[in-house]
């Protein structure tokens, strides 16, 4: 299905969604310094919860790699905060130095990193909520991730390098110069074989995991690229920015499969862990754009 719904969501702009690993729930994080979780119903999201406690924009959000009830929220208060959608409660508040802007789950469930505007990335024993290690980088730090593996952390900087840390040691193994320009984000598909970069540039590139190779370049976007997700099969891969649509490309080709329209910039997508699903969230509200629409909202494309 080619039309895309939208869902209420929040009092302000979304700045991150993202799907559990099951895929039955759907979390999005908000200026208006709340989470908010959907249940995912045949053919539309029910708002299950919203989650308050941060005292700042919640920037980004992601859930436990295999806890479909696990999820942790990144804010611009110095903090992060877990949380169980079965208590609806937060579970642990921890205290960092700086404002979150990044964060991800490690594949094995054990360390959450999180990134803040110092260019710091805390490593964080998912269990004890404690620190396990503090790196300061000399240049700016995008995003961050960790292979499939669990045996490597990426980031991405703003001189248009991925740098390539070994894990647990955290030595430098690596520095690959991607693009001219700032890189901004970074994923990985999920069958282990590439992950994408998007820079600012407008580029998105595809790299091969164990060669660490550029295998293709993506160039439809004529805006820096903000947000990239693979489809839960690694055949299709997303990318937005503020063009008013978001590109769906074929991995192995290049090729354009589909785009989907937008009236605004689009801050972040996230395909469905199971199905050919994107969930994807804009800029609503902006004089540029028609100010008689709600911001906040969570949308969908390719429900039923």
């Amino acid at each position: 299905n080619t039309r895309s719904r939208e869902f209420p969501a929040h009092g302000a702009k979304v700045h991150s969604v993202a799907w559990s690993c099951c895929g039955r729930r759907l979390a999005s994080g908000s200026f208006d310094k709340t989470a908010s979780v959907f249940l995912l119903e045949k053919d539309r999201l029910v708002k299950e919860n919203n989650y308050r406690g941060h005292g700042d924009s919640v920037d980004q959000l992601c859930w436990h790699p295999s806890n479909p009830d696990l999820f942790v929220t990144a804010s611009g208060d110095k903090t992060i905060r877990i949380w169980d959608v079965r208590t609806t409660k937060c579970i642990a508040t921890v205290n960092t130095k700086g404002e979150n802007i990044n964060i991800c789950w490690s594949p094995d469930g054990q360390t959450i990193a999180v990134g803040n505007k110092d260019d710091v990335v805390t490593f964080i024993d998912a269990k004890t909520h404690r620190s396990k290690a503090e790196e300061q980088f000399k240049f700016e730090v995008n995003e961050i991730s960790w292979n499939n593996d669990n045996n490597m952390f990426f980031l991405t900087n703003g001189n248009g390098c991925i740098n390539i840390l070994s894990y647990p040691e955290l030595k430098p193994i690596q520095s690959i110069n991607a693009h001219p320009s700032n890189c901004i984000c970074i994923k990985f598909d999920p069958m282990g074989k590439y992950f994408a970069t998007g820079s600012a540039d407008a580029l998105v590139s595809l790299w091969d995991v164990d060669e660490l190779v550029c295998v293709r370049c993506f160039s439809r976007l004529d805006w820096p690229v903000r947000t990239l997700s693979f489809s839960h099969d690694g055949k299709m891969l997303a990318s937005a920015s503020e063009d008013h649509f978001i590109d769906i490309a074929e991995v192995e080709t290049g090729e354009k499969l589909w785009e989907v329209q937008c009236e605004s910039p689009t801050f972040t997508v996230a395909w469905h862990p199971k199905r050919p699903l994107l969930a994807f969230a804009c800029d609503d509200k902006d004089g540029k754009y028609d100010s008689s629409r709600e911001a906040g909202t969570v949308k969908l494309f390719g429900l039923p």
